[in-house]
């Protein structure tokens, strides 16, 4: 899969998840999906080439010499701030739960109009 395919696929999950959203919440987080989706691709690639190189260069004669390799090294920060993108982006979903009427909402509304 492209990287482009990665991001757009990624950008309409997101997307597709913040339908249920009030239209307000979802602008403020419009630069946040496109981040997520931005690193999403951005990992898909690292991890292409980490399956080639793997995340530590071994010495050949000496196995006790090692050294990460710089895209390991941006896969992991990558993720982590996947991560809290992620973590904040599902906050504001809680939130906007939280929010939506319930069953003791309606309840409510029916006790006082009857």
């Amino acid at each position: 899969m492209k990287k482009s395919d990665v991001y757009v696929a990624e950008l309409e999950k997101l997307n597709k998840i913040f339908e249920e959203v009030e239209p307000s919440k979802t602008k403020l987080v419009e630069g946040l999906i496109e981040d997520a989706a931005f690193l999403r691709a951005e990992n898909h690639v690292l991890r292409q080439s980490i399956a080639i190189t793997g995340m530590v260069k071994i010495h050949p004669q000496n196995h006790e010499l090692q050294r990460p390799v710089e895209t390991g090294k941006q896969y992991l920060k990558n993720v982590n701030a996947y991560s809290v993108v992620i973590k904040t982006l599902n906050g504001i979903l809680s939130k906007n739960m939280l929010e939506g009427d319930d069953a003791f909402d309606e309840f409510m509304r029916n006790a006082a109009g009857a």
